[in-house]
């Protein structure tokens, strides 16, 4: 980096506070203001010596930074991005990009009328053992991908939503909090999704949203993946059990993504490509190399490439316009759900426009 970049947060919920622990870590980069209403926020931003400030007003009036890391409920992050993006400042916009595709359509479009970049935060996409099965994929080691699988079930205790309520509406059940990662990731590995068919169930605790959902994805390439999620299943088989990407999970050694194709299989995180002796045949004994990767934190990674997207030296890897097609196969899977049968992607969701696509 040529010079020291100023950075400042919205939201110091337990994303948020991740988010100040990976700027912490790069000498190059700092944090000078926090807004978070909340006491709890307040204390987190006066414990770490960073300026503290009610609301998105007081912080833009106040201080002066280059980017802004957007790590609120997602409910508030079209209307606080929008309020930076109007301000000429780049955004780093947690995960799920807003509630409705509209609204992000609406960001988007914003955005590209006054050249300002938008990042969305699927900081999975960072994860070198993540760009390592990419590589993979690209290079042809298990042939032509014809089929994925996802598993992401965890039991998230009571005091996980008691802490925020907000958790326990409709629109911030696991499908659109955590599904929407998957969703990503399998569209980084198999490319844009074509028709999706899908399936929830409602929250056995008395929520507004789901606790369980289900869904079959059809990728443009004819590629078939499925998808199940689960916020109240005891389980190994999540990405925060199996990755090592966030020491607060235990780490249960499976993994949680099983890629299929023509001359092999792919499993992720552990990075085993299964083979055959010789050619494809299930009567050949088969065996596993594991893809080497150097670790490192993701959170860091996303830090450091939103900086060198600030100063203009790399595109978005996760542009608005990636996290408005995520955002839409969770659109697609909560419509599949509600009114039953097959969505069709290009007719539910029409391509971008040209300022959509300029934004990408």
């Amino acid at each position: 980096m040529s010079a020291r970049r100023r950075l400042a947060i919205l939201g110091l919920g337990l994303v948020g506070v991740r988010h100040l622990d990976a700027v912490a870590s790069l000498p190059d980069v700092d944090v000078i203001g926090a807004v978070d209403p909340a006491e709890a926020g307040k204390i987190a931003a006066c414990k770490r010596n960073i300026p503290w400030f009610e609301t998105i007003e007081e912080l833009f009036e106040g201080a002066e930074f280059d980017g802004l890391i957007i790590a609120t409920p997602t409910l508030l992050h079209i209307e606080q991005a929008l309020y930076a993006i109007k301000k000429g400042c780049p955004v780093l916009v947690e995960k799920p990009l807003s509630t409705h595709s509209s609204d992000a359509e609406e960001l988007i479009s914003a955005a590209a009328l006054r050249g300002v970049p938008i990042l969305v935060g699927h900081h999975r996409r960072h994860n070198p053992l993540v760009q390592a099965a990419k590589s993979a994929l690209v290079e042809g080691r298990i042939g032509e991908v014809c089929a994925v699988h996802s598993t992401c079930w965890f039991y998230k205790p009571d005091a996980y939503f008691e802490a925020a309520p907000w958790r326990t509406k409709s629109g911030a059940g696991p499908v659109s909090v955590n599904l929407v990662h998957d969703v990503d990731l399998l569209r980084f590995f198999c490319g844009d999704v074509r028709r999706v068919v899908a399936q929830t169930a409602p929250s056995k605790r008395g929520f507004e949203n789901e606790e369980l959902a289900a869904a079959i994805l059809t990728f443009e390439s004819g590629a078939i993946g499925t998808l199940s999620v689960s916020d109240s299943a005891v389980s190994p088989w999540s990405w925060e059990f199996t990755s090592k990407e966030y020491p607060v999970y235990p780490v249960t050694g499976q993994s949680c993504y099983h890629i299929g194709g023509t001359r092999g299989a792919l499993s992720i995180p552990d990075l085993k490509i299964w083979t055959h002796e010789q050619q494809p045949d299930w009567w050949r004994p088969i065996h596993a190399q594991t893809l080497p990767f150097c670790k490192s934190d993701p959170l860091v990674n996303q830090i450091s490439h939103f900086v060198r997207v600030i100063d203009g030296q790399a595109e978005p890897l996760v542009s608005g316009v990636e996290g408005l097609k995520s955002l839409q196969v969770i659109e697609a899977i909560a419509l599949s759900a509600e009114q039953g049968g097959f969505i069709d992607m290009n007719e539910a969701f029409p391509p971008p426009s040209v300022s959509q696509a300029a934004a990408a």
